[in-house]
């Protein structure tokens, strides 16, 4: 694992389902050959070449198992099930993340379109788009891709 040397913050806060709090942890920056290793050839189009799983193949649209859902790539805690909905788009969708400093938002005006690209704040895997037609209490959807994510059950 190399650390992003070119940013100005090497260490971001994460927070942390297991100790419940906010900790300071290194940016996690890979080479292209290095991600290949440690992924999955789906997981690497999906996370690391923001590709898409087609709808309803993911191993977790349809999942209701009690859980984390981790990023696949670093580890990075992003969603818990107790937010997790049935959006009926055929990936798996949740109404917030486990906490802000998890994840970021970046433009994506790919395909002809508008869209907020949801990231992994720790090592910036894709891990597909938030919308604002979810349910309450947010209003948000978080449109996610089964292959960025890895589920650790309770």
């Amino acid at each position: 694992m190399t650390t992003n040397s070119n940013d100005n913050e090497t260490l971001i806060p994460i927070y942390s389902v297991k100790t419940e709090k906010i900790e300071m942890v290194e940016r996690i920056k890979k080479t292209d050959d290095e991600w290949k290793k440690s992924l999955s050839k789906e997981s690497y189009n999906v996370a690391r070449q923001q590709g898409t799983e087609q709808a309803f193949t993911g191993k977790y649209h349809n999942c209701h198992e009690d859980g984390i859902y981790q990023c696949v790539c670093c580890g990075t805690d992003l969603f818990d099930s107790k937010t997790k909905f049935d959006s009926g788009t055929g990936w798996p969708s949740f109404w917030k993340p486990i906490a802000e400093e998890n994840v970021k938002e970046h433009n994506d005006r790919s395909y002809g379109m508008l869209r907020k690209e949801v990231l992994c704040a720790r090592c910036e895997a894709h891990l597909g788009h938030v919308f604002d037609d979810g349910p309450k209490p947010t209003g948000l959807r978080y449109c996610m891709n089964s292959a960025s994510l890895k589920l650790v059950k309770r």
